[in-house]
C-alpha cells in the first residue's frame, strides 16, 4: 500500500468522491425519498444495485487513498489542495447519509414562528417541510445549541426555500472546515505533531467529505469553532485576553452542540504558563473558563429560549444502535437472557453504567493532565464521550479525531475507527446498526471486554515497579 505514489492516491480519492456524488444523485437523502427504508427495499429500489455499489466503490476508494497516506503527507499545502479536491464533487451533490439538514430547516422555521425548538417538535408549526423529517424527530425538542438555533431560523428566514436553506447550511459547514484548516496547524505545531499529518487526517476523511460537507452536518462549525478556541488558548498561555478569546470561542462552539464543554477544562491547563499550581489555573485557566461559560449563556439569553436546550440531549436515548458500545452490552444481555426463556430490558441500567464510567474517565483524563499534554488530554476526552454515550452516529467521531490529529503521536487506532465508521451509512441515510444487531452487538461487547481486560494489563504493568540496574 505504501508503495502507491501519493498522486495516485489523489486521483483514486477524487474518483472515489465522484461515485459517492452520483449515489447521492440517483439515490442520496433526497427531500422526497421513502422515510423507512430497509437495505432490501433500497435494493430492490429504482438504481437499488447501482446505488449500493456506487456507494460502497466510492467510500471504498476514498477511505483507501486516506488510510493509505496517513504516515507519508508530502506537505501542508498537498494536503489541503487534496482534501479540498475531493470535497469539490461532494458540494454540489444532494446530501448523502443522513437527513438532518432537513430538521435544521423545520427547527429554524419553528423559531422564526415564535415557537421554542426546545418545548415544542417540529410538527407543532407545522414545519413546512414536515415530510422530509424522520418519523421519530418529529415530536422531539431540538438537540442543538442556542446558537445554531439562532443561526437556523436566520436562514429560514433569508431562503425561504427548503433546496435554498439546504444550500445554506452546507455553505456553513464549508466554513467551519475551513476555519478547521485554518486553525488545526497551530494545535499541531503547540504539540510537535507534522503539520501535513494532522491536516490529512482531520480533513481528508471520508467522514469530513460524506457527513459534514454533503451531510451539512452542524458538527463541522462546532469542530471548527473548538479547534479555533483550542488553537488560541495553546498558542498564548499566560495572556489574559487572548485566553478570553479562546474561551469565547469554546464557549460559541458548545452554543452549537453542548460537547464542545469537554475540552474546556483541559483548555485552562494549556493555558497556564508555567508549572501547575492552583494559583496558576486559576490566573490562567479562569478566563477561558469564564469566556466559555460567558459566551454559552449569552447566546441562550440571545435567543431567548434560556436553558432548555438541555433536556433536548436526552432525545439520543430514542435510538437504539450497537455502534454505542453501552447500549451494544445491553441488547447483548438481553440475548442471553432470552437463550433462557427470560425478557431482560438492560438497556437503562448499561447506559447509565456508561455515562458514570465516562463522568469517572474524564475526570481522571482531566488529573493526569496536569502534569502531562493537556491537548492530547482533550482528544481523549472527547473519544470518551463519543465511545460511552448512549448514541453514536459516524459523524460524531470526527470530534476527537480531529484533535487527535493535531495532538496524538500515535494515530492507528482512532484513524481505524473513522474507517469503519466510513462504511455505516447507506447513501440515504439508512444506518446499517437497525439491521445488524446480529451480530453487531455480540461482536461489540466481545471488543469492550477485550479493551477493558487490556487497559486493566497497562495499567498493572504500569504500577510495577522498574527492575533494578
Amino acid at each position: 500500500m505504501s508503495d502507491v505514489p501519493h498522486h495516485l492516491s489523489r486521483w483514486i480519492g477524487l474518483a472515489g468522491s465522484t461515485l459517492l456524488a452520483v449515489a447521492a444523485y440517483l439515490g442520496g437523502a433526497l427531500p422526497d425519498s421513502p422515510l423507512r427504508p430497509t437495505p432490501v427495499s433500497i435494493w430492490q429500489g429504482r438504481h437499488g444495485p447501482l446505488v449500493i455499489g456506487l456507494w460502497l466503490a466510492g467510500t471504498a476508494l476514498m477511505a483507501w487513498a486516506w488510510w493509505s497516506l496517513r504516515d507519508r503527507v508530502p506537505s501542508a499545502r498537498w494536503a489541503l489542495v487534496t482534501a479540498g479536491l475531493w470535497l469539490v464533487p461532494l458540494l454540489v451533490a444532494p446530501p448523502l447519509g443522513s437527513r438532518d439538514v432537513y430538521a435544521y430547516a423545520c427547527q429554524g422555521a419553528s423559531y422564526a414562528a415564535g415557537i421554542s425548538p426546545y418545548e415544542q417538535g417540529v410538527s407543532a408549526l407545522p414545519c413546512p417541510w414536515l415530510d422530509t423529517i424522520s418519523y421519530i424527530w418529529r415530536d422531539t425538542p431540538a438537540p442543538y445549541g442556542p446558537l445554531f438555533v439562532m443561526i437556523s431560523g436566520a436562514i429560514v428566514k433569508a431562503t425561504g426555500s427548503l433546496t435554498a436553506a439546504a444550500a445554506l447550511f452546507r455553505l456553513l459547514a464549508l466554513a467551519g472546515v475551513a476555519l478547521t484548516a485554518w486553525c488545526l496547524p497551530v494545535l499541531a505545531r503547540r504539540c510537535g505533531v507534522p503539520v501535513p499529518r494532522a491536516l490529512w487526517l482531520a480533513l481528508a476523511s471520508p467522514l469530513v467529505g460524506v457527513h459534514l460537507i454533503s451531510g451539512a452536518h452542524n458538527d463541522a462549525l462546532m469542530v471548527g469553532l473548538m479547534v479555533a478556541g483550542l488553537a488560541v488558548v495553546a498558542s498564548r498561555p499566560g495572556r489574559r485576553w487572548a485566553l478570553l478569546a479562546g474561551g469565547v470561542l469554546l464557549g460559541l462552539a458548545a452554543a452549537v452542540k453542548i460537547t464542545a464543554l469537554v475540552v474546556v477544562p483541559f483548555a485552562a491547563l494549556a493555558a497556564m504558563a508555567g508549572p501547575y499550581r492552583i494559583r496558576t489555573l486559576i490566573r490562567d485557566g479562569g478566563p477561558v473558563v469564564g469566556g466559555a461559560l460567558a459566551a454559552a449563556l449569552g447566546a441562550s439569553f440571545a435567543a431567548g429560549l434560556g436553558f432548555g436546550w438541555i433536556s433536548g440531549l436526552e432525545q439520543g436515548s430514542l435510538v437504539i444502535a450497537w455502534t454505542s458500545p453501552s447500549t451494544a452490552v445491553g441488547q447483548t444481555v438481553g440475548y442471553v437472557a432470552a437463550l433462557f426463556g427470560a425478557h431482560v430490558d438492560a438497556l437503562p441500567v448499561t447506559r447509565a453504567i456508561g455515562v458514570l464510567v465516562l463522568a469517572v474517565l474524564l475526570v481522571w483524563l482531566w488529573w493526569r493532565a496536569r502534569t502531562r499534554d493537556p491537548l492530547w488530554h482533550a482528544g481523549l476526552a472527547l473519544a470518551a464521550t463519543v465511545a460511552l454515550s448512549p448514541l453514536f452516529h459516524p459523524w460524531y467521531w470526527i470530534w476527537p479525531l480531529t484533535v487527535l490529529a493535531a495532538t496524538a503521536r500515535r494515530t492507528g487506532w482512532f484513524s481505524l475507527v473513522a474507517l469503519v465508521s466510513s462504511f455505516l451509512v447507506l447513501a440515504d441515510g439508512t444506518g446499517l446498526a437497525r439491521f445488524t444487531k446480529m451480530p453487531g452487538a455480540p461482536l461489540m461487547t466481545l471488543l469492550v471486554i477485550v479493551v477493558a481486560v487490556r487497559l486493566v494489563r497497562s495499567a498493572r504493568a504500569a504500577r510495577r515497579p522498574a527492575p533494578a540496574a
